[in-house]
């Protein structure tokens, strides 16, 4: 059973400055609506029961955001709205499965992962990066549908553009289970166009096993000088932990660049 979440919450998107110089990129709104949300709804809807941020002392807003019932309570008082009644219960909600852990320094998702080891209670658990949305379907519920069937590690892919294959982790098929999922048996951070082993990426979507600390741990910075979560994956499969690519159903949005970010809000405002 996979009952908690990672959410990596420390980067400094870069990538959506100037904005993000004074707002946390995962409070943007998104057709109305904070973009951690869906992240947040996409994990209720999938079961998990309590979610693990890493944010930094930068991102200190996003627990505020979460831990600011004094200002609810007085307004609701005065204001007698009912929609804002309704959104302050929805945040309750959100808070009383919330954790927060610290990563003050970005050092790439592995050590982000790393900081939540001494809260992980079960063998597996799930990872969603908030620069990815899957809209239409709940691709982490799909997920954990399959890692109930097979025992394994899963990850979300999709086929991507040859060109741009050095902005994701590739992986190259092993075998095939079905038409959406298929076993893994290398990935690749970031490669080049020439050597990368296919154009399959693995999108922001993770079930990973606890033993992954273990590798975390010994890695050494790799792409940007970062820890990535894609080298310590990578030294699982090649000690034969099993992994599944799964191809998801739903509609992929990048929300982290500002092109990305707009599209993003057109998009969901058609659903």
């Amino acid at each position: 059973m996979i009952r908690q979440a990672i959410i990596p919450l420390a980067g400094l998107g870069t990538r959506l400055l100037p904005i993000t110089s004074v707002f946390p990129k995962e409070l943007l709104p998104i057709n109305g609506k904070p973009g951690i949300e869906y992240i947040l709804d996409e994990c209720i809807e999938a079961g998990i029961k309590e979610i693990i941020f890493i944010i930094s002392k930068k991102k200190k807003l996003i627990k505020k955001y979460f831990n600011n019932d004094k200002f609810y309570k007085k307004i609701i008082k005065k204001k007698k709205d009912k929609r804002l009644f309704n959104e302050y219960k929805k945040i309750q909600k959100y808070k009383k499965m919330i954790k927060f852990v610290y990563q003050n320094k970005p050092m790439g998702t592995g050590d982000a992962v790393l900081k939540a080891k001494n809260l992980i209670k079960d063998n597996f658990f799930l990872m969603l990066l908030p620069d990815d949305l899957i809209i239409k379907r709940n691709c982490s519920k799909d997920m954990i549908r399959v890692h109930n069937k097979k025992k394994c590690s899963i990850m979300a892919s999709m086929r991507v553009n040859k060109n741009t294959v050095n902005r994701w982790g590739i992986y190259a098929k092993q075998s095939t289970i079905n038409k959406n999922n298929f076993y893994i048996k290398d990935v690749v951070e970031k490669p080049d166009i020439k050597s990368a082993p296919s154009n399959n990426a693995v999108i922001g979507r993770y079930i990973l096993p606890k033993k992954i600390f273990l590798k975390i741990i010994k890695l050494k910075k790799g792409k940007g000088g970062e820890i990535h979560i894609t080298d310590a994956i990578r030294k699982l499969i090649n000690e034969d932990e099993l992994f599944v690519a799964h191809a998801f159903k739903g509609k992929y949005l990048d929300c982290g660049t500002m092109s990305g970010y707009i599209k993003s809000s057109q998009e969901i405002s058609k659903i």
